[in-house]
């Protein structure tokens, strides 16, 4: 069975964006001494290359996900993107309530994605 490339192409496109954008968002964290408007600057440099998958992850994967697939898939990938980079880049440790709160948001995206009741 050949794979369906515009089922899993948004898949991988959101998970590389979501690796710009938390970079963008949280990579600063580890920045001192530099002024807040450039860090601000550089971010929206990193953003930049983010909508550059994003949007047409989105497009793309329209033409096999609801928009509300999509955007659970979105925040799915997100936490997983986050919770490596907090992780490894942060230095941060996940404890339980972290896994619990993630379970949680899996047990919607499972509800979002099995179709109506």
């Amino acid at each position: 069975m050949t794979p369906n490339w515009t089922a899993i192409a948004p898949i991988l496109m959101l998970v590389a964006s979501n690796v710009f954008m938390t970079f963008a968002w949280y990579g600063h964290l580890k920045v001192d001494n530099r002024p807040l408007w450039l860090l601000v600057l550089a971010s929206w440099g990193i953003a930049f290359f983010e909508y550059w998958l994003a949007v047409p992850a989105n497009r793309i994967g329209r033409q096999v996900y609801s928009a509300a697939e999509l955007k659970t898939m979105q925040e799915v990938i997100t936490l997983g993107v986050f919770a490596v980079f907090s992780v490894t880049y942060l230095g941060e440790k996940l404890t339980i309530n972290h896994a619990a709160g993630f379970a949680f948001i899996a047990l919607g995206a499972w509800f979002v994605f099995r179709g109506p009741l």
